[in-house]
């Protein structure tokens, strides 16, 4: 019999309907396996009980009325400690935040999911201020990998990572301004899609605007276009609202064929690591056999990490402004010293890497015109021992450095997901990248449906009673 805390969002809302599960039922479970497993990957930052079973109990008494509304009522959701949540201290990973003052409003991905009943399971761990790709802070110390607890689950979202893969949450928030959402999902083994900037709103700004993004991260696709239909609804708050409304759980099941994928083993600039470069090569097969049109091409630009660089530390170098030296000596070393490097650049440094950005805005739209869809390995590396940025004996100390395929996509703001896609000798999870056209997310949820099911990656979690021990 499958665990409560194992069912998926879609399965917990059938067994809510037909009365064989209730809120309060699916709410323990989730509880009980955070409790259970946290200890060994800290997860979760926070956990207010009270608050939870109290969702829980109004989802409850929701369908007991025949009054249950929205799309998630009653499923726990997993919030990231970087989203304003009412009732809940939004900590960023900071000392320096007050963790006895509660936010006074909802982030607008947080209003969407409290207006279609979600039961909040708690607040998943980020590093500070969500600044690598790697989760640790002063404040919590490292979030472990669900399949190794002594490597790291990748960052910035890898609470949220280990938490969907582990069954403490079958929803999960997360943000992704340079891969933040597809690192952990690739380095832990979940699924996890950034959307096309701008569909799901984000308020306050973020520091790492406009490189920054809301997305969802859960254990099937299904879920995750299931929350995309929350996270999607426009918020006045957020100017960049979207066009039109779609339901992206329409034609998840409709297949690949006819679809033109271009697939590039390593951008024409990365090293990939073979293990890794073989199982995303037998993958891709995967979608050929299914019908797609698969071609080898690179997408056709060079490695852009120069006018990343000047523009996500500028936005972290932005966030501390007010900041003083003596405050920044609680404060994660790493995120100081790239905050002082980017500060000293001029606004002519900054606007030039703009330029760039919007260059490769246009090289990678005449890119899809020839083809829907890129696909390439998420990461070029496994997992590394947590509580470090970069593997050891690496050739540079900055996390951008081994996440070559993901923060372009930042720049140009187009929807990617990581899709897991098997594991390597040492157990550990590999992820395959999928990447639309600007407002393609159907079309990238589709691609990463039928993997899943040709594929199924999700038969399997680690054995959580064996993490259960491990601290």
């Amino acid at each position: 019999m499958t665990d409560i805390a194992d069912l998926t969002a879609i399965e917990m809302l059938e067994a809510f309907r037909a009365k064989t599960l209730s809120p309060v039922e699916a709410a323990d479970a989730c509880l009980a396996r955070i409790h259970a497993l946290n200890p060994a990957v800290h997860a979760y930052c926070q956990i207010n009980e009270e608050i939870t079973r109290a969702e829980a109990r109004a989802a409850e008494k929701r369908y007991q009325d025949g009054t249950a509304h929205g799309l998630v009522d009653g499923v726990p959701v997993a919030v990231k400690d970087i989203f304003m949540a009412e009732g809940w201290p939004n900590l960023k990973g900071s000392k320096l935040i007050d963790r006895h003052r509660p936010a006074d409003q909802d982030a607008p991905a947080v209003a969407a999911l409290r207006r279609h009943g979600m039961v909040t399971s708690g607040r998943t761990t980020t590093p500070e201020f969500g600044w690598k790709g790697v989760t640790d802070c002063p404040m919590e110390g490292p979030t472990g990998n669900p399949w190794a607890p002594d490597q790291t689950a990748g960052g910035s979202s890898g609470g949220s990572a280990a938490a969907a893969v582990l069954g403490m949450s079958p929803l999960t928030l997360g943000t992704d301004a340079g891969g933040s959402i597809r690192m952990p999902a690739g380095f832990s083994g979940c699924f996890g899609h950034k959307p096309t900037h701008g569909l799901c709103p984000m308020w306050p700004p973020s520091a790492f605007y406009p490189l920054a993004h809301v997305g969802p991260m859960t254990w099937t696709v299904d879920d995750a276009a299931l929350l995309m239909n929350v996270l999607a609804e426009p918020d006045p708050r957020d100017p960049t609202l979207p066009a039109n409304r779609v339901d992206f759980r329409d034609g998840l099941d409709n297949g690949v064929r006819g679809l033109r994928i271009a697939f590039s083993a390593d951008f024409g600039y990365a090293n990939v690591d073979p293990e890794i470069a073989e199982a995303v090569a037998r993958t891709v097969a995967l979608l050929e056999r299914e019908g797609a049109a698969v071609e080898s091409a690179d997408p056709g630009f060079e490695d852009p990490i120069d006018a990343f660089n000047l523009l996500f530390y500028g936005g972290a170098a932005n966030a501390m402004r007010d900041i003083d030296a003596e405050a920044r000596k609680q404060m994660d070393p790493g995120l100081v010293e790239v905050a002082e490097w980017a500060a000293q650049f001029s606004l002519l440094d900054y606007m030039g890497a703009a330029n760039v950005r919007a260059n490769l805005v246009e090289s990678t739209s005449l890119f899809h015109q020839r083809f829907d869809l890129l696909v390439s390995p998420v990461l070029p590396i496994p997992a590394f021992p947590k509580g470090q940025e970069v593997p050891d004996g690496w050739h540079s100390p900055r996390w951008p450095s081994w996440t070559p395929f993901t923060y372009p996509f930042n720049l140009t703001g187009q929807p990617a997901a990581s899709v897991p896609c098997g594991f390597n000798r040492d157990g550990l999870p590999i992820g395959l990248q999928i990447v639309g056209a600007r407002h393609q997310d159907a079309v990238v949820l589709r691609a990463a449906k039928t993997l899943e099911n040709v594929a199924p990656w999700t038969g399997r979690r680690p054995d959580w009673r064996q993490t259960e021990t491990t601290s």
